[in-house]
């Protein structure tokens, strides 16, 4: 027992957990979150150029350039290309008409920005009312009744059909001639042959005697031209064709080069070309809204010029009518190997066909050239040349345009894969040409008579030499 109680008390050590809910009681903030500042400087960090030339150093660029540039050209669906044919890869001469959707995408600039007006359809353009109810109500209320009423419609002024007629508009085209020759006016009744023009106004005799400018008034005329055709001067086909070089063809640069007067251009015949082109001139009639007129004929030319200016200035002479000396065998300035008096005419180089318009006979006088001459005004070295033409504005048909550009080889052919060789263009180079002027024979006469009876349908009896 005395063991027991001498003994001491053991302490055992024990933690007391008291578990407490942690209540958020701090009011709200004052202010909305968007006004509170918060830090983001990590956007100085990524939009800055030391962020991305390190991004740029450890991220190369993967690209594998490869000998066509991720552009595979495959020519083998090409039709005619391996033939020395490039029009399949070549842009269209007539490129196709505009889709309408696609017209507004070509407004010139002069067209873009704010419009000249102000629509009136637009709300927020208005000047700022209130727009309730009560007050809207209170102003027509107060408004005076004449001013409720809706603004006057402007009608139409109707349009007389009747000018569109084809004999009404005949005859005001015969009243154009009426008041320029009165004394040849028609004023009997309406036959086949004749017909009465329209009564001329005041207002267009006025016109007529006294001619104004339509937008500079102050400029005055200085003379006057009748527009006539020039029947004499009339070609084999009825017309003319205008020929544009897309280069110098001369060496002359700082004058005009007289050659150029008389030069001669001579289409070279390849039956490939016309076959191509008429394949593509059916295609376009069969289907026109799928395949463009393929232009005029693609011709290639050998183009030739005298040697120096004395035979062009003596081939211009023989060929002028209207010349004295025209006849002269003395003009001539050069000879053949048979001794015959010829012009001689050297060959320049080839040009090839680079756009042309497509002849349309039904419209041959769509496009004209206009040449003025006054017989007092006419200065000529060798004599009087104005005696065949009275003073007139005497206009010429021109049938087609014609670009041209020098001839260059194919590269498909150069390689030799085209089956044309260098060979067979050589057989058809012709060095020069021997050129004689003589008269025209009974088959060209007819030819010209018979265009010149179509202009004025009637046979004339004057003869064109």
């Amino acid at each position: 027992m005395a063991a027991t109680a001498s003994r001491p008390e053991r302490a055992y050590h024990q933690d007391y957990i008291c578990r407490i809910r942690y209540e958020n009681s701090l009011p709200p903030p004052p202010g909305s979150v968007k006004l509170l500042d918060i830090p983001i400087d990590g956007l100085d960090y990524y939009a800055s150029p030391a962020f991305a030339s390190r991004l740029h150093r450890s991220q190369p660029i993967n690209i594998e350039a490869d000998a066509e540039l991720g552009m595979p050209i495959d020519l083998v669906g090409m039709p005619g290309v391996f033939d020395g044919d490039e029009s399949s890869i070549q842009a269209p001469l007539i490129p196709p008409p505009v889709h309408p959707r696609d017209r507004s995408l070509l407004r010139p600039l002069s067209e873009l920005g704010k419009p000249k007006y102000q629509p009136g359809g637009i709300s927020f353009l208005r000047r700022t009312e209130y727009i309730s109810s009560d007050v809207a109500r209170a102003r027509s209320e107060a408004a005076p009744k004449n001013t409720l009423k809706s603004p006057a419609v402007k009608l139409r002024k109707p349009v007389d059909t009747s000018k569109d007629d084809p004999i009404n508009v005949l005859r005001a085209a015969v009243r154009g001639f009426d008041i320029a020759h009165p004394e040849d006016a028609y004023t009997g009744q309406d036959t086949t042959d004749n017909i009465k023009g329209l009564e001329p106004t005041p207002a267009e005799m006025e016109a007529w005697k006294n001619p104004k400018h339509p937008t500079q008034s102050n400029l005055k005329p200085v003379d006057f031209y009748p527009i006539l055709p020039d029947l004499a001067a009339g070609t084999d086909a009825g017309s003319y064709m205008v020929t544009k070089f897309a280069a110098n063809p001369t060496q002359v640069v700082d004058k005009h080069d007289p050659r150029m007067d008389v030069g001669m251009l001579r289409p070279i015949e390849d039956d490939n070309i016309l076959a191509e082109y008429s394949a593509r001139l059916a295609a376009h009639t069969a289907d026109p809204a799928h395949n463009p007129h393929p232009g005029g004929p693609p011709f290639n030319y050998h183009f030739f010029l005298p040697e120096d200016e004395t035979s062009a200035i003596n081939l211009r002479k023989k060929l002028d009518v209207s010349d004295p000396d025209h006849d002269n065998p003395d003009l001539y300035t050069s000879a053949n190997k048979d001794g015959k008096q010829i012009f001689h005419l050297s060959q320049q180089r080839i040009y090839e066909t680079g756009r042309s318009t497509a002849p349309d006979p039904d419209h041959a006088y769509k496009e004209i050239a206009l040449a003025l001459h006054d017989p007092e005004l006419e200065i000529s070295a060798g004599g009087d040349s104005s005696e065949r033409l009275e003073k007139a504005a005497y206009y010429y048909p021109v049938m087609q345009k014609v670009q041209l550009k020098p001839h260059r080889s194919r590269t498909l052919a150069q390689l030799g894969v085209a089956a044309r060789t260098d060979n067979e263009e050589d057989d058809k180079k012709i060095d020069a040409l021997e050129v004689v002027v003589d008269a025209l024979d009974e088959a060209e006469k007819a030819r010209r008579e018979e265009h010149r009876t179509g202009l004025l349908g009637e046979a004339m009896d004057e003869d064109v030499t």
